[in-house]
């Protein structure tokens, strides 16, 4: 699981960007 960190490096941005998107979607009226 050489690639492990990789990994769940690029699935924690892929978390960030999504509830980026979701936060906006809900701030915005």
């Amino acid at each position: 699981m050489r690639n492990a960190w990789h990994f769940y490096y690029a699935l924690t941005l892929v978390i960030k960007v999504v509830c980026g998107g979701v936060g906006v979607a809900l701030l915005t009226p």
